[in-house]
């Protein structure tokens, strides 16, 4: 899946076996945006490395590498204290999880 600027729908292929776990999966990440930003209010980097980790780890899993890429950047900027480059991974997730549409395959 591609990372892109434009405003279309981002179509995401997933098994249907996923299908009703994905909700919840796409809930957490809202989650995981609103931990890292208050994370970031207290300077608290181990807590967005971490949370950028498990974003990593989880995303590919499901389906969803922009997540996995994503939740790398998050978590290498936090290494390194990067409030910057954290801010627009979350803007770059917010966006992504606006846009993308779910289409279950049979498996």
């Amino acid at each position: 899946m591609e990372r892109n600027n434009d405003s279309g729908p981002i179509i995401v292929k997933v098994d249907s076996d996923l299908e009703d776990i994905i909700p919840g999966f796409l809930q957490h990440r809202q989650g995981d945006i609103e931990a890292i930003l208050e994370a970031l209010e207290k300077s608290d980097y181990e807590t967005i490395r971490i949370l950028g980790h498990n974003m990593k780890g989880a995303g590919g899993g499901y389906g969803f590498e922009v997540i996995t890429d994503i939740g790398s950047a998050i978590e290498e900027a936090a290494k390194i204290n990067d409030a910057a480059e954290i801010k627009k991974s979350l803007h770059e997730l917010s966006m992504y999880l606006e846009r993308i549409e779910i289409v279950f395959e049979p498996t």
